[in-house]
């Protein structure tokens, strides 16, 4: 059976968690993953995402955070792009290459590699190039997060779900939540 290429998108809540879920359901049936994460840094201390505390945890999954810290507090994030956030997104990118390169995955998740698009850590180019070394052999089912796709990426794709926002609680100045959000 042909693996596939998945894009959830959009700027609702869910695309990772839907990928996370995906990650678990994968694991419990055997298979290996292996997640991403693009602009989800690691200071190697302050973990402020509490998925990755179980994630770590679980057989036959490999985590890789790359990015530098944009958390700085309980209230306070760091929207601007500095240097190394460049370098960290090429990290990234060179650790998704090397992975659909090597196979022993059945499963590859690039949590907010769109968005690094968007926020330009990364070229719609580079995204596109990591596309076509998948397509030369489909060796995992692959996933892409993020908010925005473009017209060629929905076109080599197998499966484009878009999160959309009908209402949600940060319109009315609500924090977020450990656990929920983050």
């Amino acid at each position: 059976m042909e693996n596939r290429l998945h894009i959830y998108y959009g700027y609702g809540k869910g695309k990772t968690t839907s990928a996370i879920g995906l990650a678990v359901r994968a694991l419990g049936a055997g298979k290996r993953a292996a997640i991403i994460q693009f602009d989800k840094g690691f200071d190697g201390v302050n973990e402020h995402y509490s998925e990755r505390k179980i994630l770590r945890t679980l057989p036959n999954l490999q985590l890789f955070p790359f990015g530098k810290e944009r958390v700085l507090g309980p209230n306070a994030f760091r929207f601007k792009n500095e240097p190394g956030d460049l370098e960290e997104a090429q990290k990234a990118l060179n650790k998704a290459r090397e992975l659909l390169a090597g196979g022993g995955l059945d499963l590859l998740i690039l949590d907010e590699i769109l968005a690094s698009v968007m926020t330009k850590l990364l070229t719609r180019q580079e995204v596109m190039g990591l596309v076509d070394l998948y397509h030369q052999n489909r060796r995992c089912e692959l996933v892409l997060t993020g908010h925005q796709v473009w017209p060629e990426l929905v076109g080599k794709a197998d499966l484009v779900t878009e999160m959309h926002k009908e209402k949600h609680y940060f319109d009315q100045k609500l924090p977020s939540k450990e656990g929920i959000e983050f």
